[in-house]
């Protein structure tokens, strides 16, 4: 398991920061265009689901600009707190300093330092880049301390505020707006109903109760719809919320001026439409709380994930065992894990012998063995066994802090479907507004009597179905829930796209060494030429090899360590690129590669011709070895193929993917491994970048997807339509991928796919409800059905429409977390100490 993944800098820089007050699509669309107006922006995407923005800018000074424009609209950036550890400070003018840099960058509002507790407690907006960037130049170093916890904290903390408060404004809408449905409502319904409010209140006492009664709803649990939705509509900037407002403020003025200056109302057009408006704040309301409930589900795959940090560690400090916060543990530090503990940070195991639960990072429910010299991850559970470990990873820098940051960057994503939707709800609230205008010109012309009365009821009817809410949550919500349920599964998408791009893949290119194979190989034959010693050899060759960092290097000097050969000094060592390697050793040259390296060298290969075919059919690996220009020996390394790979192939046919094989390997020992395995095509003794001229050929076959492991695959990894890099392996391969499979294992790669199609297929008829279901009832509630059938659709029922298409988006979302992988679980080569056989780790 590699215990670091690093995120690539962005060039230019990515700054991401929340926004409060978005309701709809046209809300992000609005926020968008005036981020990407700012000078230095050159792009900006927010999203609906996460309710953040990514931005990416030519110039970091750009973001109080940002935020200025953010607030333009009519929107805000929520403040936060950042707590930073704080090394260098000596005295009181130290903190001076200190407190002065950091309010001199933009955003902050506050800064306050302890000397004693060596922290700084920053209030407002800024950026933590830019924090520690200041006091770099001031000559002190920082890191942010709980970063993750706290803004989830803090997050989570607004999110129950708001939906509490959504609560107690749908209950006060709810008890206010009953009596006055009944009132008029059942005036029409129930029979007799009429007849027994006239007898008793009377029908004007009827009108001034229902005005009473729905000033209420609208003035206090429905106030937010005009505090946001008026300013917007002034601005020339409409929203849903303003949709709203002229909605149930026409119907709530019209039934106004019904009760108390009737005469100035054309004949038979007295009528009140108070029930429309209380009713429509409560079912807009109640949709707003369903979906508020709904929204913290969709991110309940983050939640969890911060929760599986660890509060206090157990650290040897002076001589004795001390507890301290988490944060305060520093590289370095030797940590102590006991029977249950969840580890707190990344480190390496110095003492101690056990078991560790890695379900959480590869998605694999075997417990795998840890001792002296493994690699431990934060957040992962010690099972059995007692171990102490030194820190080498904290705070942000964990594994586990790093795949929420990867998991959160895929969840804010855009998929490229998502761009005509954005283009379309830039536009559709102005549409809807001049349609319902339209609508109440048109009735008001050429409808029947009441005229006023059908026009201003169909005209509401059309504003209110059209709310764009769910058009903004149809793709970002399924993205936020899929992206989640692979973390889950141990696949990680860095990139939101690929969730799209996979569901079109239709080649899969693997890479061999250390994907297809364990990257483990040994040494299984060795032959001489005339003339050598086997013992000299392999002495020369191991020294070589001992440079180098490739797996059948390791092979080799595993083998001389066996043999316990002596290590003899090296000089000159160099490494050329897709051939092999060579060094000067006790005064001889030697050269070692493959065949293409001898026929470089100007060496016959022809005397080991037959003996290479014979290995390569056997699906070993034969390598050369020369000796001041003369062919010495030829070597076979075996790499057994990982006990997932047969049946993570077979899937991957059975989704109807081809598979192709890209390798340094010579032809015959390529081949092999593919008639073993089922491969389709086979690219062997490629150099680094021929592997991107194979990919770039591949392509031709359709979408590709390239899975690799190592430095060489990166160029590879980058020019595939999706690149997914095994977690095992390098931190470069890891940069330039789309997705990371945590484990080792390539079952995550139909796994992957799978759940790509099952994401994709999810945001079909999310989009459906959001544009089709809305737009198909616009002319319904414009009244197109009437001159024929004498249907009309209530402004009431319009409202329950629009609320049902976005609590539909939202159910329809969580469908995902119930994903099943088709190649959940595997049988791991580790075994908890109960287990009758015991094998090592993959």
């Amino acid at each position: 398991m590699n215990a670091h993944i690093e995120i690539p800098p962005e060039t230019p820089e990515m700054i991401h920061f929340p926004i409060e007050g978005m309701t709809c699509a046209s809300c992000v669309g609005r926020v968008e265009k005036a981020l990407s107006a700012v000078t230095g922006v050159v792009s900006a995407s927010v999203n609906l689901a996460t309710e953040r923005a990514e931005v990416s800018v030519s110039n970091p000074s750009v973001w109080p600009e940002l935020i200025r424009a953010v607030e333009a609209t009519g929107y805000s950036v929520p403040g936060k707190t950042i707590e930073l550890a704080v090394e260098g400070m000596t005295c009181a003018s130290c903190v001076g300093r200190v407190e002065r840099a950091l309010q001199s960058v933009h955003g902050v509002t506050s800064a306050t330092v302890n000397l004693a507790s060596e922290q700084a407690t920053v209030e407002g907006t800024a950026e933590v880049s830019a924090l520690l960037a200041a006091l770099a130049k001031t000559g002190y170093t920082a890191r942010d301390v709980a970063r993750d916890i706290a803004e989830d904290d803090a997050k989570t903390a607004r999110k129950d505020a708001e939906q509490a408060l959504l609560k107690r404004d749908l209950g006060l809408a709810a008890a206010f707006a009953l009596p006055v449905f009944v009132l008029e409502m059942g005036s029409h319904i129930i029979p007799g109903m009429h007849s027994l409010i006239g007898s008793t209140i009377g029908h004007e006492a009827s009108w001034l109760l229902q005005f009473a009664l729905t000033s209420f709803v609208l003035a206090v649990p429905g106030l937010r719809f005009y505090t946001k939705g008026m300013p917007a509509l002034l601005r020339g900037a409409p929203d849903m919320n303003s949709l709203v407002a002229v909605g149930t403020l026409a119907a709530y003025l019209f039934s106004v001026v019904a009760t108390f200056v009737p005469g100035v109302l054309p004949e038979g057009t007295v009528n009140v439409y108070y029930e429309a408006a209380a009713v429509i704040v409560t079912l807009i309301l109640l949709g707003r709380y369903l979906e508020a409930r709904a929204k913290g589900r969709t991110s309940e795959a983050i939640k969890r994930l911060v929760g599986l940090q660890a509060k206090t560690a157990r650290v040897r400090r002076d001589g004795s065992i001390v507890e301290i916060p988490v944060a305060e543990v520093t590289p370095g530090d030797i940590v102590e894990a006991r029977p249950g503990d969840r580890l707190p940070v990344d480190g390496d195991v110095v003492e101690g012998e056990s078991y560790v639960d890695e379900s959480m990072i590869t998605g694999e429910p075997v417990p795998v063995a840890k001792t002296a010299g493994s690699e431990v991850v934060g957040g992962t559970v010690n099972q059995h066994g007692a171990l102490a470990f030194r820190a080498t990873a904290v705070g942000g820098d964990t594994m586990l802090s790093q795949i929420i940051r990867m998991v959160e960057a895929a969840q804010g994503a855009k998929l490229p479907i998502q761009a005509l939707v954005d283009r379309v709800t830039m536009w559709f609230v102005p549409a809807v507004m001049t349609l319902a205008a339209l609508t109440f010109g048109v009735w008001l012309i050429w409808g029947p009597d009441p005229a006023l009365t059908f026009g201003l009821v169909n005209a509401v009817a059309v504003l209110i179905i059209a709310c764009p809410c769910a058009m903004g949550l149809a793709t970002p919500t399924s993205i936020m829930v899929g992206t989640g349920r692979g973390a889950e599964m141990g696949v990680l998408f860095r990139k939101g796209e690929a969730l799209q791009l996979l569901k079109e893949t239709r080649v899969v290119a693997l890479d061999k060494t250390g994907t297809l194979t364990e990257g483990k190989p040994s040494l299984t034959d060795f032959v001489l030429a005339d003339g050598f010693d086997r013992v000299e050899v392999l002495a020369h060759m191991a020294a070589v090899e001992a440079r180098s960092e490739h797996p059948i290097a390791r092979a080799i000097v595993e083998a001389a360590e066996a043999e316990r050969l002596e290590r003899l000094p090296v000089e000159n060592f160099a490494s050329v690129t897709g051939y092999g390697v060579e060094a000067t050793v006790g005064g001889s040259r030697i050269h070692i590669g493959a065949d293409r390296f001898m026929r470089k060298l100007g060496l016959d290969t022809a005397f080991f011709y037959r003996l290479a075919e014979r290995l390569g059919d056997e699906g070993k690996t034969p390598l050369y070895t020369a000796i001041d220009g003369k062919l010495a020996a030829i070597i076979a390394v075996a790499d057994p193929i990982k006990a997932s790979t047969p049946e993570a192939i077979g899937a991957l046919h059975d989704l109807g993917l081809k598979v192709a094989m890209i390798t340094g390997d010579n032809a015959r020992t390529a081949k092999a491994i593919a008639r073993r395995l089922g491969i389709d095509e086979v690219v062997s003794e490629v150099l680094p970048d021929g592997k991107v001229h194979a990919v770039k050929r591949l392509k031709a076959m359709g979408r590709l997807a390239y899975v690799g492991d190592g430095i060489n695959d990166a160029p590879a990894l980058a020019e595939a339509d999706v690149g997914l890099a095994i977690g095992t392996g390098t931190d470069v391969a890891i940069e330039a991928a789309d997705v990371v499979l945590m484990s080792g294992s390539l079952k995550g790669i139909p796994n992957a796919i799978a759940l790509s199609h099952s994401t994709i297929r999810n945001i079909r008829p999310n989009l459906f409800w959001a544009f089709a279901y809305n737009t198909a009832l616009i002319p319904v509630a414009a009244g197109v059905l009437y001159p024929v059938f004498g249907v009309l659709l209530s402004p009431v029922f319009a409202a329950g429409a629009m609320a049902l298409s976005s609590v539909f988006v939202l159910g329809n979302a969580l469908r995902l977390k119930r994903f099943i992988a088709p190649m959940m679980g595997e049988t791991s080569p580790s075994h908890p100490p109960s287990a009758s056989v015991a094998a090592p780790a993959e």
